[in-house]
């Protein structure tokens, strides 16, 4: 059961969409302001619902007793159009009916709770002085059993109007007059309507009763009565809708079930947030606690973190790896520079020493070639000193990114401040150049060590020439010195490694030109020649 859901997870993260923090957050606040607003809307549409399927309710029954009605008419009737065959009525079944249909007439549902005006509660008949239609009174006393009968269990309100508007049925109510009422006047112009009236008798059951608007109408439906094509009486029905708290009482499990869709969507929002945010925040805190106890491993992103988060964990990764790797140079470095001073200080105490213990009997010639030692230590320790604040400098500078160097011009100026009538540069390069975003100083600082360099073991001639590769312009810098041992290439960029200790090189020079050109988006790297040494400068280029 484990391996499937595990493959099931691996699945899910391979196809996980790079999402921004934003974006969920706004999800999520629209989801939860929206919340509201939708159960609302829910609710308005579902008693929207209810009252609609009261009155179809009406239209039903009202089309029944329309039709005992007929049965009933004891004058004489017009034809009526034949039922259509049995394929002719599944044919219209299956189409609904037509505008060309003369049999099946069903009547649109015309409620509205949202828009439709609520009147007033529906007031007593008034006398009148006309006297009923007999034939319309005698079918309703026919069918006044059956209407008595179907509202014991429909719970529908049923007067019976002649032509005129008269009452017919019930017999308490014979005599009186209904033919005011809009929806009577337009059934007896042959139209049906529907009307929402307030319920008179109305009284709040519940406490939650008041957030329903159905509870307190009652749908009232007037049904002309025809006979052929001649209205001969009015159907008044009516009848109070069921509750809204009653309606979701009986569809409880369905409102359950979108219930549990909104608790499932909620825990899966929740969820993504979790996998999104939380907890790639929690394992990158725990990694920070690890870095600072030293360690410099940090998890792999997680698949499932948003976009600023995955940018936050490459950001801390390169971070640890920065740390990892200064820790390492600085205890590098440390060991390296005590060695370099233990050295020169060694000597001056010594010096010390002797001129304490053995001074009066030193001749003069002996006490300053001891002098002499002691000043050439000194003057090491200070090169040394100067040599790692300037390698300082360039390890804690920062990027100028508004440098811009027009590289033919800088190296033309170098070359002629350092060529001498036995020491030779040659600069092979056109004046059209690009410009370069490294600072002036530090391309000057940067090819002065170079030629210096060449310059103290012996060289005759140094070459500079150019070349772009992409974004960056390539500056080779060669002599015809006696070159670099392959045992030595490698550790050329080390602090302190130099081949001429002896003659006062502190080896700081090419990790300072490194630093420096580091810090403008350049490198410089050892490239193996047949002859002398070679270096490469790969200088980027001013956008």
């Amino acid at each position: 059961m484990k391996a499937p859901i595990l493959a099931l997870k691996d699945a899910v993260k391979a196809r996980w969409p790079a999402l921004r923090l934003r974006s969920i957050l706004l999800g999520v606040l629209l989801f939860t302001a929206l919340m509201p607003g939708l159960g609302a809307i829910f609710l308005r549409v579902y008693e929207n619902v209810l009252v609609r399927q009261t009155e179809a309710e009406l239209i039903a029954q009202g089309a029944a007793y329309d039709a005992a009605f007929d049965l009933a008419w004891p004058g004489p009737k017009q034809a009526q159009p034949q039922p259509p065959t049995v394929d002719d009525s599944y044919s219209m079944v299956r189409r609904e009916a037509s505008p060309a249909d003369n049999y099946y007439t069903p009547e649109p549902l015309t409620i509205d709770l949202n828009t439709m005006p609520i009147l007033v509660q529906r007031p007593q008949p008034i006398d009148t002085p006309l006297q009923p239609d007999p034939e319309a009174l005698a079918s309703a006393r026919q069918i006044e059993p059956l209407i008595a009968e179907t509202r014991r269990t429909t719970l529908v309100g049923a007067v019976i109007l002649d032509a005129q508007g008269v009452v017919l049925s019930p017999s308490s109510l014979s005599g009186k007059s209904y033919a005011y009422l809009p929806e009577v006047q337009s059934a007896m112009a042959g139209r049906s309507q529907s009307v929402l009236r307030r319920r008179g008798d109305y009284t709040p059951r519940y406490a939650f009763e008041v957030l329903s608007r159905a509870s307190a109408i009652r749908v009232h439906y007037a049904r002309p009565i025809k006979i052929g094509d001649r209205t001969v009486g009015v159907l008044l029905l009516s009848r109070s809708p069921r509750a809204l708290f009653r309606g979701i009482y009986d569809d409880l499990g369905k409102i359950a079930f979108g219930f549990f869709i909104i608790v499932f969507v909620i825990i899966g929002l929740a969820g993504l947030l979790s996998r999104a945010i939380a907890k790639p925040i929690e394992q990158l805190t725990q990694a920070s606690a690890h870095v600072g106890r030293g360690g410099s491993e940090v998890p792999p992103t997680p698949a499932t973190a948003t976009i600023e988060i995955r940018a936050l964990f490459d950001n801390f990764r390169r971070m640890a790896q920065q740390i990892d790797q200064r820790s390492r140079y600085l205890r590098d470095f440390a060991a390296a520079m005590s060695h370099e001073f233990k050295t020169p200080l060694t000597g001056i105490r010594g010096v010390l020493e002797l001129l304490d213990e053995h001074g009066d009997t030193m001749s003069a010639a002996e006490r300053r070639r001891f002098i002499a030692n002691a000043e050439g230590d000194a003057e090491r320790l200070s090169r040394l000193v100067v040599r790692l604040l300037e390698l300082a400098r360039a390890d804690m500078g920062e990027a100028d990114e508004a440098a811009s160097t027009p590289a033919g011009e800088a190296v033309h100026h170098i070359a002629d401040a350092q060529r001498t009538p036995d020491f030779a540069i040659e600069t092979s390069i056109g004046p059209d150049l690009p410009e370069v975003s490294v600072p002036l100083e530090v391309l000057e600082a940067v090819l002065t060590t170079l030629i210096e360099n060449s310059r103290q073991v012996g060289a005759r001639k140094v070459t500079i020439a150019a070349a772009g590769v992409d974004g960056h312009l390539d500056l080779t810098v060669s002599d015809d010195g006696p070159g670099v041992p392959p045992g030595d290439r490698e550790r050329l960029f080390e602090p302190f490694f130099t081949t001429r200790r002896g003659q006062g090189g502190t080896g700081l020079g090419l990790p300072i030109a490194r630093s420096l050109l580091a810090n403008s988006g350049s490198s410089i790297d050892f490239v193996d020649s047949a002859e002398g040494a070679c270096f490469r400068l790969s200088l980027r280029k001013r956008e």
